[in-house]
């Protein structure tokens, strides 16, 4: 077997006599050809004792890596052009192996298949080319339960309105175009704005349309890519009435100014902005139809100030007005309980953090990670109005076992309805229990063989199902085992699936198809249990 391989920094060695080795072949399929060049990656989950390596694959497919130190890694393989063919590792989880001191891990087969791409030109209503649109290509994602939309790729058309988005894996996509930059210009251009002897007659643009052809996002019809697919798209953006939101931005404080931006709730992109005169009024023009975030920031204030507001543009709207208010400060304290929390305290490892309990809120909020200190104190800053749940972030290996226990708010209990934040001081008490259940196990097929790299989830019971922090996912290694830590008590549907999608257990549809082949679990605090799960197939079909 001839290899080339490369075993590059591994961080933090810690002193084992002899460490494992991997070693395996890339290929493409169909086929079963080699892949030659392929850069194969060893990442450890635990970088404080494991280490990252590295191997370059032989003209003949196959790869070495050796020395690699005891502990639990993602295996990933490159080349352009190619991705990872199983559908669960889209995401990046990659093919998850579990290594002893000394062990040999051989005969890895790898298999790459060529990209998809999506490619075509975009032009106006006159058939000529319109440069610099944006053209996305999405997919239909889930957020507890609810749907959203997020980038998969995109690109801007060319000077001949040309444009080409690769690295795609198979699945379902979604494509837009948005209209360039300076499309009013392009519009008055081509005569197409209203005369001004007619200041009634409506403004027009162009707007983002949806393949085949519809402003109507709800109307949109997915694109079934496969491997290697080249699937070409033309889009004609003709003008159309053009949406407005007209507002105002209230209660500035003397010599300041603020600042608007309106961004999409589905996929997070910021798509349009205006400039506030000076009595504090703005236009935003050519929105297309949607749900939106505005939000109005306040600069050159002692203390940062902001609006923010959720919009469902159908008509446009007028009158809108936005109050900054100063970003609420939210304070806290954990405490630690359970078997080892005194020798384990609180090191410098543990973070929180707050997220909103609002799963269809918009794409782009993302949670506030702050640092808890030795003595356990810990607070955010800026923190916008609304409801939001602890999660605790412990780097490390005992950490992995704990879990928020409880969080109170002036003595009242609020870890399952959330803490109410509208601005000003909040204080807030942290338990957390370093007894997490644990349940552990082996994923087998229909003949009682190990299945590797399944996805498996505890999904907690139908009323947690909106809240992320209650459920607990991991992958098979190469022998099919698997460990769930953490978990708080409560009522569990343990789920194993082969090729399952992304985040398709947040989708309540595709958990309803599953629900009788789950495994019920019943957890209290510090419970131990073992489970041998059958592993389901998800039908192509299905997300």
């Amino acid at each position: 077997m001839v290899a080339l391989a490369g075993v590059l920094c591994a961080q933090n060695p810690v002193s084992v006599t002899k460490g494992a080795t991997v070693e395996g072949i890339v290929v493409k399929e169909p086929g079963g050809e080699p892949v030659k060049k392929a850069l194969v990656e060893l990442i450890a989950e635990n970088q404080a004792q494991g280490g990252d390596y590295t191997a370059l694959s032989g003209p003949d497919g196959t790869f070495r890596v050796d020395s690699v130190l005891p502990g639990r890694y993602h295996l990933f393989a490159e080349r352009t052009g190619l991705l990872e063919a199983d559908r669960q590792r889209s995401r990046g989880d990659g093919r998850v192996l579990t290594l002893a001191a000394d062990e040999q891990v051989r005969e890895l087969r790898i298999r790459l298949q060529a990209a998809a791409i999506v490619k075509g030109r975009v032009t106006d209503e006159d058939g000529e080319p319109l440069a610099d649109a944006q053209v996305s290509v999405l997919r239909q994602t889930y957020k507890l339960g609810h749907s959203h939309w997020e980038q998969a790729g995109g690109e801007r058309t060319n000077d001949i309105g040309e444009f080409r988005v690769p690295n795609l894996p198979a699945g379902n996509y979604y494509v837009s175009v948005s209209p360039p930059p300076d499309f009013r210009s392009l519009i008055e251009a081509g005569g197409a704005a209203p005369k001004k002897d007619d200041p009634n007659a409506p403004s027009t643009s162009y707007q983002t349309i949806y393949y085949p052809g519809t402003a109507d996002r709800s109307q949109a019809a997915p694109i079934p890519l496969h491997a290697g697919d080249e699937f070409p798209i033309n889009f004609s953006l003709t003008p159309s009435v053009s949406l407005s939101i007209r507002g105002a931005v209230v209660n500035l404080p003397p010599h300041t100014s603020a600042s608007i931006v309106l961004q999409s709730r589905d996929f997070g992109l910021i798509l349009n902005g205006a400039e506030i005169h000076k009595d504090g009024s703005f236009v935003i023009r050519d929105v297309s139809p949607g749900s939106y975030t505005i939000q109005a920031t306040v600069e050159n204030a002692s203390t940062p100030m902001m609006a923010r507001q959720s919009l469902q543009v159908a008509n446009s709207i007028d009158g809108l007005r936005l109050a900054p208010q100063p970003g609420a400060i939210v304070r806290g304290h954990l405490r630690v309980e359970g078997k080892g929390s005194a020798a384990l305290g609180i090191s410098g490892d543990v973070f929180v953090s707050i997220e909103s309990t609002d799963a269809s809120e918009d794409a782009s909020s993302v949670p506030l990670l702050t640092h808890v200190a030795n003595d356990g104190s810990f607070e955010w800053k800026e923190v916008a109005p609304g409801n939001y749940y602890v999660r605790l972030v412990a780097q490390s290996d005992a950490g992995q076992d704990w879990f928020v226990k409880s969080v109170s708010n002036g003595g009242v209990e609020v870890r399952e309805s959330g803490i109410a934040i509208n601005g000003g001081i909040t204080s807030i008490d942290v338990l957390a229990s370093t007894q997490g259940a644990v349940t552990d196990g082996i994923l087998t097929n229909s003949k009682g063989e190990p299945v590797p790299n399944a996805v498996v989830v505890a999904v907690p019971e139908p009323r947690l199902r909106g809240r992320e922090d209650h459920y607990r996912k991991t992958v098979s290694d190469q022998g099919g085992r698997f460990t769930l830590r953490g978990i708080p008590p409560g009522e569990y549907t343990v789920f194993a699936w082969d090729n399952a999608d992304g985040d398709a257990y947040y989708n309540p549809d595709f958990l309803r198809s599953y629900e009788a082949q789950g495994n019920a679990l019943h957890l209290k605090e510090g419970d131990r249990k073992s489970l041998q799960i059958s592993v389901v197939s998800v039908a192509e079909d299905e997300p």
